[in-house]
């Protein structure tokens, strides 16, 4: 299990590991014929990271060990890019990833805590998943278990206005066994971030609520593990890492491209996309 700066897997092959990672995400979604591409694809550096470099007491025969470390996919939808990891890690096998969507699957369109190992929280409603991480932040404080949660929001889900009431509390609490990922690939369903909801600046937001705050760019491996080196020292505060990320990253024509947001590939562009996977 990673976890140590000594342990853990190196850049280049986390980054290798990322691409993987998107190709399980498209076989997943053209398979299913449903499901969003565009912000898994985004994600995948930062969930990869987290996963395989970083998160301690990960145990796929025990998903339930109370001093685990938490994830929480705050943006729901984006699922793929966590069931992917989670099955490369052994919480449940490989082939569950041809079911993706289907009735009676473990692997719905949103996560769900009570049908998937490995899953910390069901989200799915935007900015309740936040406020669950920090949740569970107060209660490993509490129990003094050294846990450390850490969840992945869409710029487009911070309109919601849960996240700013649960920015207050982590603060309040002092809680930095919690970071945040603001996902920012500026892309909603209906257009970009500042046409739906002008975001300004995320970084000066939560530095106001009482944040630690760094800027980075979402898809570069070595700034992810020095952001959360620093996350891991700040105390008395929670720590929001802003990641610059592409909605559809790693393929050409689905990069910054708002209708991948929800969209499968037919199999032309299935065959193109994963040929520029494995190029």
């Amino acid at each position: 299990m990673p976890k140590t700066a000594e342990t853990r897997m190196s850049a280049q092959a986390l980054g290798e590991l990322a691409n993987n990672i998107r190709l399980d995400i498209l076989d997943m979604v053209y398979k299913a014929q449903s499901g969003h591409i565009g912000g898994s694809f985004s994600a995948a550096e930062i969930v990869t990271t987290l996963y395989f470099a970083e998160m301690r007491n990960l145990d796929p025969q025990n998903p339930r060990l109370p001093h685990r470390d938490r994830f929480v996919l705050s943006k729901g939808h984006a699922c793929p890019v966590w069931y992917a990891c989670l099955s490369r890690l052994g919480f449940f096998d490989a082939e569950h990833l041809d079911s993706l969507r289907k009735i009676n699957s473990i692997l719905q369109g949103h996560p769900d805590m009570k049908s998937t190992p490995g899953i910390d929280i069901t989200t799915g409603s935007l900015g309740h998943g936040c406020a669950s991480a920090t949740g569970m932040a107060l209660e490993g404080k509490a129990a003094k278990d050294q846990r450390r949660v850490y969840t992945v929001l869409g710029d487009g889900e911070i309109n919601e206005g849960v996240v700013w009431e649960t920015a207050m509390a982590a603060a309040k609490y002092e809680l930095d066994n919690l970071v945040f990922f603001i996902d920012k690939n500026n892309l909603q369903m209906d257009g970009t971030s500042d046409e739906i909801m002008p975001l300004l600046s995320i970084e000066d937001k939560f530095r106001s609520f009482g944040w630690h705050v760094l800027t980075i760019d979402g898809h570069d491996i070595e700034q992810i593990l020095c952001a959360l080196d620093l996350a891991r020292l700040t105390k008395g505060k929670p720590t929001c890492i802003v990641a610059n990320t592409t909605k559809g990253k790693g393929v050409s024509f689905m990069e910054d491209v708002r209708n991948w947001h929800g969209k499968a590939p037919s199999t032309e562009e299935y065959q193109a996309a994963r040929a520029e996977l494995v190029a």
